[in-house]
């Protein structure tokens, strides 16, 4: 894990003490989630999605309160019945599109333009929302992103579907495309991949440029090829274990043939067999490759955004490791099979504490001295979250 840079904005005088180190702690429980859980669940369904902001409100609290820093909780003060407009306005917004889709490609090019235009600034108001209803010792947090930050991070992800939507509404038969369109679809989706590294940068720079807290404002130190490194490790990470797994599925089927021929199956029984087994041991080989890339994306890209986050006076060291967090996924998938869904709770604490708990809070004034000093900004942050009166959350 690359060192953590404190950022070179620090003013001039006397030598600074080394940095106030603050471990994050996560002291919730499995069992005590699930009852949380279970409950949301059921009344989620009874009421036909309704509850859900609910729901979301009851988990959020319970997951913030157990996640100490420095000995003190986070809290969540959300209204559900903001949340639920925002869940509403989007769930209108997506039926529209279908619906045009269904229609014609010109209205669903229409739909679809419409929602990449309004789809930023939900994003944007839904993060606002989020962090003026998180504190932290009784302060606020904030969101200080600009409307047109929003649009700059988030529209290249609409533009492959610009370019494809907007071909199709040129092209006389759509059940018939001709064969460019399709060659232009394939073209546009790789180029698309080539850049989502450069898309997820935008993204992140955008969000953890923005965080503030008590007249902190965070900034992230790191350049798009540091992003571009670690989606290579990732598909490197992927394709090295699908090389291996093809191998090792190779292996077992003609193992097997060659014991079912020789058990008395005949010719035709073997291959039958180990054809059989082949195609399970294939079935599980594409879990495992799904298995092994995602947790090695996520401990690299934690580690490399929060360690490369820092402000004035506070920054961030990661140390989530990758066979730990590939050994607990590999635990929770299992569980979750075999309790046909109910370890998942469980899961998701486990996941949680790993998580944060690789995560230590470094300040270099303490931190008692750094809530006082943001008393004098606490009718500001009160404000940010009253002001967010006209903001909702769509579940980011």
């Amino acid at each position: 894990m690359p060192s953590n840079e404190w950022p070179d904005t620090q003013p001039e005088g006397p030598p600074q003490r080394l940095p106030q180190r603050l471990p994050l702690r996560f002291t919730g429980s499995g069992s005590e989630y699930f009852r949380i859980w279970i409950v949301n669940l059921l009344l989620t369904l009874l009421t036909l999605g309704l509850y859900y902001p609910w729901a979301k409100v009851r988990r959020l609290r319970y997951f913030h309160g157990n996640t100490l820093v420095g000995e003190h909780p986070f809290g969540f003060h959300a209204d559900p019945r903001k949340m639920l407009r925002g869940y509403l306005l989007v769930a209108l917004l997506l039926v529209l599109y279908s619906a045009a889709g269904h229609f014609s490609p010109t209205a669903g090019f229409i739909a679809f333009v419409i929602l990449a235009a309004v789809w930023p600034a939900l994003l944007k108001s839904s993060m606002q929302f989020r962090l003026a209803n998180t504190s932290w010792r009784g302060l606020r947090f904030r969101f200080r992103g600009t409307l047109r930050g929003a649009y700059d991070a988030w529209l290249p992800f609409f533009l492959p579907g610009l370019i494809v939507l907007g071909a199709l509404v040129g092209v006389p038969d759509q059940e018939k495309p001709p064969a460019w369109y399709g060659f232009l679809t394939i073209g546009v989706m790789l180029a698309f991949f080539a850049f989502v590294p450069w898309v997820w940068w935008r993204l992140k720079k955008y969000q953890h440029d923005h965080y503030a807290y008590a007249g902190e404002q965070t900034t992230l130190r790191t350049g798009v090829g540091s992003f571009y490194g670690v989606f290579a490790e990732t598909v490197g990470v992927g394709a090295a274990g699908g090389m291996l797994i093809v191998v090792v599925v190779a292996l077992l089927a003609v193992g097997f043939g060659v014991m079912a021929g020789l058990g008395g199956l005949g010719r035709g029984g073997g291959v039958a067999l180990a054809a059989l087994i082949g195609v399970a041991v294939f079935f599980l080989a594409l879990l495992a490759v799904q298995l092994v890339p995602r947790p090695y994306f996520a401990a690299r890209m934690q580690n490399l955004v929060w360690s490369r986050t820092s402000s004035r006076a506070v920054a961030f060291e990661s140390s989530l490791r990758f066979w730990p967090l590939f050994g607990l996924t590999l635990k929770n998938w299992l569980l979750i099979v075999l309790t046909l869904g109910l370890y998942w709770p469980f899961a998701a604490v486990a996941m949680q504490r790993i998580r944060v708990e690789a995560v230590t809070l470094l300040l270099s004034v303490d931190s008692q001295r750094l809530v006082e000093r943001a008393g004098a900004a606490e009718g500001e942050a009160a404000g940010d979250a009253a002001g967010d009166l006209f903001g909702m959350d769509i579940g980011l």
